[in-house]
């Protein structure tokens, strides 16, 4: 259909004296919250990509929905490009702006609007973290269950679709958010729907702006669903002569219909990293590690079918506890694997990349992954969320060395490649942004020119995280 269109030129977008006086009079809306020094900026910008940090011109830090509607109601009159920005954990480049412009952080929108426990839900906005908004909940007896490692911004979690190692049981964050608040491109603002479970009214708008990264919109109040806190949670552990086996041990639990709250994959690299930077003492072999959430009863249950599973795939060394030091110890230890995998290699660069496939193609996608990883020479540990065939590669490079960072990028577009011709995706959790444009054109084909279509006619001037998701894939 060729409704792809190149991303715009700079002189597109406001001159350098429309700029000026946008800021102006953003800066007469907001005083000291509107921060233009380099060292400001160049905090909200950056990239685990190759693709290198692009500044905005400024970062506006908004304290309530209207001011957000004013500022962008005013960078629309300008031509001024808006880019949303949560807590800055992103890996696709989401918060670089190639087109200058104004970076909107949400960090003083950080407010609980509402708890309604007998429903199950609350009502924030977007710049609470996970983190935070359980502790706010800790009292009544519920938890928000997405948990995608980092203490991501809600707002951001949204805005990229993000899951994480919840995912398996509770869902991403598609299935998490009932409705939200948002300002379109011209500023106006838009509720897109209430706090009823289900609704067959219209459009599913809040779909749309989840996943949508900032280039349709940007959030300001979130409708989330909550979930009671499990009366006993127990973790275990086991380990695998091999990724594959590991693999295949995953893809029996999920057939068998077991409900892990958690099953999480990490080679023995990753494992070796995990335990040197945490002070663990885990079998440096391939390994997965599981939590369970139930009744007392449940969870023991659970945990012995799964070591009776595990055992027929060589599994080794099965131990479980429902001690929550033990248990809290070892998933931050997961969750620390990123600055662990920097250890590997003094002085390296992390290119993070990601990708999910069936789970019946799991074992032979990361196996065939790491695989081309050692045919390039590169050192590249795995971690995943296995239970919904979503796995991670950190590539260490150099990224000073030309020949490495080719390798990188070679190599990101090869698992890309192969995740697609599996049935899978080329990213099942860190968004497209400006490093996967071209793969999602690969996946998706003449869709993407649809997502153009849409893109047109909600902000035709451009001006909403502009260079990110379609623009360029032409």
């Amino acid at each position: 259909m060729g409704l792809n269109k190149e991303m715009p030129a700079m002189d597109a977008y406001a001159t350098k004296t429309d700029r000026t006086a946008a800021l102006g009079v953003i800066r007469q809306l907001l005083g000291e919250r509107l921060q233009t020094g380099e060292a400001a900026r160049a905090q909200h910008c950056h990239s685990t990509t190759i693709i290198e940090p692009q500044l905005p011109d400024a970062v506006a830090f908004p304290r309530s929905e209207g001011e957000v509607s004013e500022i962008v109601k005013i960078c629309c009159r300008y031509r001024v490009p808006v880019v949303g920005f949560g807590t800055g954990t992103s890996l696709e480049g989401h918060v670089n702006a190639p087109m200058g412009g104004v970076s909107v952080d949400f960090g003083e929108m950080k407010r609980v609007v509402a708890v309604n426990a007998q429903d199950l839900d609350c009502v924030v906005e977007p710049g609470i973290t996970r983190k935070a908004l359980n502790e706010e909940l800790r009292d009544t007896g519920l938890f928000f269950a997405i948990d995608p490692g980092a203490d991501a911004s809600i707002g951001g979690m949204a805005a990229t679709r993000a899951s994480g190692t919840n995912a398996v049981r509770y869902g991403t964050m598609r299935d998490n958010v009932l409705a939200l608040k948002a300002v379109m491109p011209d500023g106006s603002i838009i509720s897109t729907g209430q706090r009823a479970r289900k609704s067959a009214a219209g459009y599913d708008l809040t779909r749309l702006l989840i996943g949508s990264e900032g280039t349709l919109g940007l959030i300001t109040e979130l409708t989330l669903r909550l979930h009671g806190l499990p009366e006993a949670i127990s973790s275990a552990n086991c380990g695998f002569p091999d990724i594959h086996s590991a693999c295949l041990a995953v893809i029996d639990t999920i057939q068998f219909g077991i409900p892990v709250a958690r099953i999480e994959l990490l080679d023995e690299l990753s494992v070796r990293a995990v335990n040197a930077y945490s002070g663990l003492s885990l079998q440096e072999m391939p390994l997965l590690l599981l939590e369970f959430h139930g009744s007392s009863s449940a969870v023991a249950e659970q945990a012995a079918a799964c070591g009776e599973i595990f055992a027929e795939r060589g599994g080794t060394a099965f131990a479980w506890s429902a001690n929550p030091q033990e248990r809290n110890r070892l998933w931050q230890a997961r969750h620390d694997a990123y600055w662990a995998t920097l250890r590997l290699r003094q002085g390296a660069t992390c290119i993070t990349t990601d990708a999910c496939v069936p789970i019946s193609a799991l074992a032979d996608c990361v196996t065939s992954a790491q695989e081309k990883v050692k045919s390039l020479g590169m050192i590249a540990p795995i971690v995943g969320h296995a239970g919904d065939g979503n796995f991670h590669m950190t590539l260490l490079i150099d990224r000073d060395n030309p020949a490495e960072t080719a390798k990188a990028g070679e190599f990101v577009g090869w698992l890309a490649e192969c995740a697609v011709s599996m049935g899978g995706t080329c990213t099942g959790e860190h968004g497209i942004g400006q490093g996967k444009m071209r793969y999602l054109a690969k996946e998706l084909g003449t869709a993407t020119c649809w997502m153009t279509r849409i893109k047109e006619a909600i902000d035709p001037l451009n001006i909403m995280n502009p260079g990110k998701i379609t623009a360029g894939s032409g």
